[in-house]
């Protein structure tokens, strides 16, 4: 009934199809369970922050996650936070970056 050719198209086509609903399917934008604000320092396009707080019934800890452009990019220090605690994390970008392009926030239970 298929000849080989058609079988061959028919799994390239199937196989399109998954890559393509892979890519595609959409991710929750934020699975944090702290409440964070994420921001580039005002006086300084290097330095990039995270200032969270700890709305949950147990430790947390936290460090921000800041993507630098032409450098590598780089970690704050790891913040911990009992709960309804408010803290800050932060990173500098090394001097020849082209500065803060993004900041994400890197969490864990303690």
């Amino acid at each position: 009934m298929f000849g080989l050719p058609s079988l061959k198209r028919a799994l390239a086509i199937g196989a399109a199809a998954l890559v393509l609903g892979t890519v595609l399917t959409p991710v929750p934008a934020s699975a944090l369970d702290l409440d964070c604000d994420t921001f580039r320092h005002n006086n300084d396009p290097d330095v990039g922050i995270a200032a969270c707080t700890n709305h949950t019934g147990q430790t947390m800890r936290f460090r921000a996650v800041i993507v630098c452009g032409w450098a590598p990019d780089v970690n704050g220090n790891w913040v911990t936070l009992s709960p309804g605690e408010y803290g800050q994390s932060q990173g500098r970008c090394a001097f020849y970056s082209s500065g803060v392009g993004a900041i994400g926030v890197d969490e864990r239970h303690v």
